[in-house]
């Protein structure tokens, strides 16, 4: 048996037959004009963490690159932008890896993102000029990290592949000069929108006891429903 989901490709467009963990918290977007939509999306919580994490990252490397602050005053500012979407990310997240019996993907980047903050404010207060220079490195480095844990745990090649991507960006990144930070926005802000846009490979879906048999039932009939529908790859 292959340890990845060989029958779904690594990215797709999005599959809308939703298992109970999925549709809850569903916030779907639809701009219409008469009969004419211009836009409908949906996004699971999942994808909405993905995308407050893209909106935080850019958010601060864009800022640490062009806003006239000190860097005292943005180690404020953005270590507690960071705690807030460690809190936003653990709520919206909890039920979802609870049935997938994910929960240490949850404890894994609330700690990998602490440890970046600490790190990046104690090389800010106690002028760490060797840690200052690398600060985007870093960052790129405890991202790629997070995303080859997710890829084993989760059993991704989508994940696997972005962790990839952060580790090669992590030894290019210096080669930017002065504009480190706006590359390092790029790579981690782009990839977590991008995520939030498309379907990505993970294992088989579990029969979690943590849910009713009727939601159990429901989420056997959306399996094969999915496996009824063509995979189209992005």
């Amino acid at each position: 048996m292959s340890f990845f989901n060989l029958a779904e490709p690594p990215l797709r467009r999005k599959q809308d037959a939703l298992d109970v963990q999925d549709q809850t918290g569903l916030w779907q977007l639809r701009w219409q004009i008469g009969q004419i939509t211009l836009l409908s999306r949906f996004y699971t919580r999942v994808d909405q963490i993905f995308v407050i994490w893209g909106l935080i990252t850019a958010l601060i490397f864009v800022g640490a690159q062009f806003a006239p602050i000190s860097w005292v005053t943005q180690a404020y500012l953005w270590s507690g932008l960071t705690l807030v979407g460690v809190v936003v990310m653990t709520g919206l997240a909890w039920f979802w890896v609870s049935v997938e019996r994910l929960r240490w993907v949850v404890y894994s980047w609330a700690i990998l993102m602490l440890l970046g903050v600490s790190l990046t404010d104690l090389s800010i207060f106690l002028s760490w000029w060797l840690v200052l220079m690398y600060l985007c490195p870093l960052w790129l480095g405890l991202s790629a990290i997070g995303y080859f844990s997710m890829g084993v745990g989760m059993r991704s090649r989508t994940f696997l592949l972005t962790g990839l991507i952060h580790l090669l960006a992590m030894g290019l990144v210096p080669l930017a000069a002065g504009w480190q930070f706006l590359a390092t926005a790029s790579v981690m802000a782009g990839s977590l929108l991008f995520l939030a846009e498309v379907q990505w490979d993970m294992r088989p879906p579990i029969d979690f006891s943590g849910l009713t048999l009727a939601q159990r039932q429901f989420n056997q009939a959306q399996h094969r429903l999915r496996q009824l529908q063509p995979q189209r790859s992005t």
